[in-house]
């Protein structure tokens, strides 16, 4: 038997950018024994960050969208130019939405409202790590109002979008991509992402529907391929655009 098989998992490598002193030390307070976190570094600008996240080689960057001169939108283009599998989970407020869907469309993860108790901030940094995205209730709807008045912030289809099973099947896919043929989402990947059009989390989708997390993660990535998208918030776009779902 392989030793290894039942060592615990490693703890999530998370690099914090935040400006403000105070608020960075209260943040770090917040994870002390939280065995499945481990701050491997921090910076108080974007500068900084992008100078320390190679060596650091964080899992997430837990980022800060409000920072002075290189912005976090900025940050995140850059990091996820440089380093395209670390995920980053942005910070913001209320008042931000135009830069927390900009953050999106750079390839942020997810976001989070500053103030969230550190438990919803853990498992939100599992959540990204593990490949998901994490969209907040209260402003999931809004950020789907901005896509749904900018429709170019999806791909949009070469050929008129499917209206039937047959015509679903029959659609040309790119030769250069080797994709299968575009199909039908099925009743429960319908449902999968209705709830994430509400804003519904992978761990809360997989309690509601009394699935492992798992199993959502696979319906997920089903979805992305079969709408020909990347992340939940181009997922719930296509859905929206294709009368799949309704928000």
């Amino acid at each position: 038997m392989d030793p290894t098989s039942s060592a615990a998992p490693l703890p999530i490598r998370v690099f914090v950018v935040e400006d403000q002193t105070k608020i960075l030390k209260n943040q770090l307070r917040l994870f002390e024994g939280h065995p499945d976190i481990d701050i491997v570094g921090t910076a108080l600008s974007g500068e900084a960050a992008l100078e320390e996240v190679e060596r650091a080689n964080p899992d997430v960057l837990l980022l800060d969208l409000g920072l002075p001169r290189m912005s976090g939108i900025d940050v995140t283009r850059e990091v996820k130019a440089r380093f395209p599998k670390m995920e980053i989970l942005i910070f913001t407020i209320f008042d931000e939405e135009d830069k927390v869907l900009e953050a999106v469309k750079a390839g942020a993860s997810g976001y989070l409202l500053k103030g969230a108790t550190v438990d919803k901030i853990v498992e939100a940094i599992k959540e990204v790590r593990a490949g998901g995205t994490v969209i907040q209730p209260n402003l999931a709807r809004r950020l789907l109002r901005h896509f749904r008045v900018e429709p170019d912030t999806a791909p949009v289809p070469t050929e008129p979008l499917p209206v039937t099973p047959s015509a679903a099947e029959s659609s040309p896919v790119d030769a250069s991509a080797h994709e299968p043929l575009l199909k039908p989402l099925s009743d429960r990947e319908r449902e999968i992402l209705q709830l994430i059009a509400k804003g519904v989390s992978n761990s809360e989708a997989a309690r509601l529907l009394s699935l492992s997390k798992a199993t959502i993660r696979t319906h997920l990535e089903h979805i992305y391929r079969k709408l020909e998208v990347t992340n939940r918030v181009e997922a719930v776009t296509e859905g929206i655009r294709k009368g799949l779902i309704s928000v």
